[in-house]
C-alpha cells in the first residue's frame, strides 16, 4: 500500500511544472499581452491618422465650397448690376423716344406761330363793320380757327388770357398799370399770346399786369 502511495506522489510531482516552466509561461503570457497591446496601439494610431486625414479633407472641401459660393455671389451681383443697367438704358431710351414724339414739332410749331400772330393782328386791324371787307374778314377768321385747331390737335396750346393770375413761368410782364378794376397781380391785357407744346413752354405770353396801389407785385419772368 505504501509503495502505491509513493508511486502516486512521484507521478504528481513529475506532472507539476518547474519554476523555469512557470517563468517561461509567465514570459510567454506577458509577451502575448504586449503584442496585443501593440496591436491595439497600432490600430488606435491608424484610426487617429485616418481621422486626421478626414478632418483635413473636410476642411479642404469646406474651403473649396466657400470659394465656390463667393464666386456664385459675385456672378449673381454682376448679373443683377447688368440687369439694372439694361433697365436704366431701356427706360432712358423709352423716355427719349417719348420726348421725341412729343416735341418733334417744336421748331415747326414755332414757325407756324408767326403766321398765327399775323392772322390775329389782321383780325384786330380789320374793319368788321365794313360790308366790303366782310368776306375777307370771314376768310381770315376761318383760316385762323383752322390753323389753331390743327395746332391744338398736335399738343400746341395757347396760354395767357385776361383775368388770369400772373405766372412768371408762363407770362412775360411787359408793363404794370395801376387798376382798381382788376385784382392785384392779374393779367389785364394780352399783347401777344404765349404757347406751350405738351406742357413745354414754346414762348411766354406778353402781358400787362394789374397792380393795386395797396400792394406790389413781382413780375420778373
Amino acid at each position: 500500500m505504501t509503495d502505491k502511495n509513493d508511486s502516486k506522489q512521484k507521478a504528481e510531482a513529475a506532472n507539476e511544472p518547474t519554476v523555469e516552466q512557470q517563468k517561461a509561461e509567465q514570459e510567454a503570457a506577458q509577451a502575448a499581452e504586449d503584442a496585443l497591446q501593440q496591436d491595439v496601439t497600432a490600430d488606435e494610431t491608424e484610426t487617429a491618422g485616418q481621422s486626421s486625414e478626414q478632418t483635413d479633407r473636410i476642411a479642404e472641401l469646406e474651403l473649396e465650397l466657400s470659394k465656390a459660393q463667393a464666386k456664385v455671389n459675385d456672378q449673381r451681383d454682376s448679373v443683377l448690376r447688368t440687369q439694372a443697367e439694361m433697365e436704366n438704358v431701356r427706360r432712358r431710351a423709352s423716355q427719349d423716344v417719348e420726348k421725341a414724339h412729343k416735341f418733334a414739332l417744336e421748331k415747326f410749331a414755332n414757325e407756324i406761330l408767326t403766321s398765327v400772330d399775323n392772322l390775329e393782328r389782321a383780325l384786330q386791324l380789320a374793319d368788321k363793320e365794313d360790308e366790303a371787307n366782310k368776306n375777307f374778314v370771314e376768310g381770315i377768321e376761318l383760316t385762323y380757327k383752322s390753323l389753331t385747331s390743327t395746332l391744338e390737335k398736335f399738343g400746341v396750346k395757347a396760354i395767357g388770357e385776361e383775368g388770369e393770375a400772373f405766372n412768371p413761368d408762363q407770362h412775360q410782364a411787359m408793363s404794370m398799370q395801376e387798376s382798381d378794376e382788376h385784382p392785384n397781380n392779374t393779367i389785364m391785357a394780352v399783347m401777344q399770346k404765349g404757347y406751350e407744346l405738351n406742357g413745354r413752354l414754346l414762348r411766354p405770353a406778353m402781358v400787362m399786369v394789374a397792380r393795386n396801389s395797396s400792394s406790389g407785385v413781382d413780375t420778373k419772368a
